[in-house]
């Protein structure tokens, strides 16, 4: 059979920090945080805005501490202070998809993380 499309992780509650529109382009998040989450500097994203349902589709950057930084035409979709989710995906065969567990890192105020669950 072919192979299907999950979660492979997710930065679930993460807090805007700032929206640039004059950058070009991409998320800024947290260099800690990526690795927590097993995301790599400019894999595919998906933002999912909780506060306002917005949608958007972009790659991710290393930032600063605390930093989730909306840049370019991503700005347009979010603004300081608002709650967002960050998702990647992998595609897996039949024969592995027993075997496969998202990291999921929750954070908590000021962008820390509450816990990891792998």
């Amino acid at each position: 059979m072919g192979s299907r499309c999950l979660l492979k992780s997710k930065i679930h509650r993460a807090t805007i920090t700032e929206a640039n529109v004059d950058y070009e382009g991409s998320i800024s998040i947290d260099i800690n945080l990526l690795e927590k989450a097993g995301i790599l500097p400019f894999e595919r994203v998906d933002v999912l805005n909780i506060d306002n349902g917005e949608r958007l589709t972009t790659y991710a950057i290393e930032g600063t501490e605390g930093e989730f930084c909306l840049n370019g035409a991503a700005a347009h979709k979010g603004k300081a202070g608002q709650k967002i989710i960050i998702c990647t995906y992998t595609w897996l065969d039949d024969d592995e998809l027993g075997l496969h567990k998202p990291k999921v890192v929750l954070l908590g105020e000021g962008n820390q993380i509450k816990s990891v669950v792998k």
